[in-house]
């Protein structure tokens, strides 16, 4: 035979296949945590390749985002329309300790308050927290019929809305720059921005379904690990639930 016909001598030994490895026996799962504001602490788990060489865990799960509902955090199923992302910042042993990262409301939420018939108003302000967090915030208002009203449409005038919008804008600086991070979110939760709006341009044209549509961070502070581990409390803790007497107004037929 001539050399270099045989194919299989240089091939090794055939039928020996490699040893499959599974993926998952090198990886460690983690707890994420979510601040101490909230009733339910642990939020889910995570999956990270362990610590091998220069390859620390640690590295890998830093920075990673989860979104959580507000009815799971709290345990309230009322709330389940407004949606929380949180971000991992540190790890303590098998925890990943999150701070707020951004917060919105569910898009079936935002198309049941459309309507017909009446004017929606947005407004949208840049803000900076007392600890040095850049915020952008996004409000939402829909115009209301009044007290016997006859006429069918609840259409504020530009001049109206431009008014609506301006208090919007200034209740939304306030609140947000007089405020921490930690402060403003137990704001959100029950909604008490969205009713001083409401409150402030009753005299302009009656308002309902006032709500903070949206926050999310523009720029992030430095990361204080000593103020993040303060706002966890301890590992074992339980958390408390915030206390809402916010009450989700009836769905009508017509506006």
């Amino acid at each position: 035979m001539a050399i270099g016909k045989n194919k299989r001598l240089s091939k090794g030994k055939k039928g020996l296949k490699k040893k499959i490895i599974d993926p998952f026996s090198r990886k460690d799962w983690y707890d994420i945590r979510a601040p101490a504001i909230f009733e339910t602490r642990i939020v889910g788990k995570t999956l990270v390749n362990r610590t091998q060489g220069t390859k620390n865990a640690v590295d890998y799960l830093k920075g990673r985002v989860v979104e959580a509902s507000l009815g799971d955090l709290n345990k309230d199923e009322e709330q389940a329309y407004r949606k929380f992302k949180l971000q991992v910042n540190e790890v303590v042993g098998k925890n990943c300790l999150t701070s707020f990262h951004s917060m919105s409301i569910t898009t079936d939420k935002l198309r049941s308050l459309v309507k017909k018939w009446q004017s929606l108003i947005e407004a949208t302000v840049d803000v900076k927290t007392t600890d040095g967090y850049v915020l952008r915030l996004f409000a939402i208002a829909f115009t209301k019929r009044r007290a016997n009203q006859v006429k069918k449409t609840t259409y504020a005038q530009t001049a109206q809305i431009r008014d609506i919008r301006k208090k919007m804008y200034e209740i939304m600086t306030r609140e947000a720059s007089s405020s921490s991070m930690k402060e403003l979110m137990q704001k959100f939760i029950p909604e008490s921005i969205g009713r001083e709006i409401e409150k402030a341009c009753q005299s302009i044209y009656p308002l309902q379904n006032v709500y903070m549509r949206k926050c999310k961070v523009v720029k992030f502070p430095k990361i204080d690990t000593q103020k993040l581990l303060e706002s966890h409390g301890s590992i074992e803790d339980t958390g408390s639930k915030i206390k809402s007497d916010f009450k989700e107004p009836e769905v009508q037929a017509e506006v």
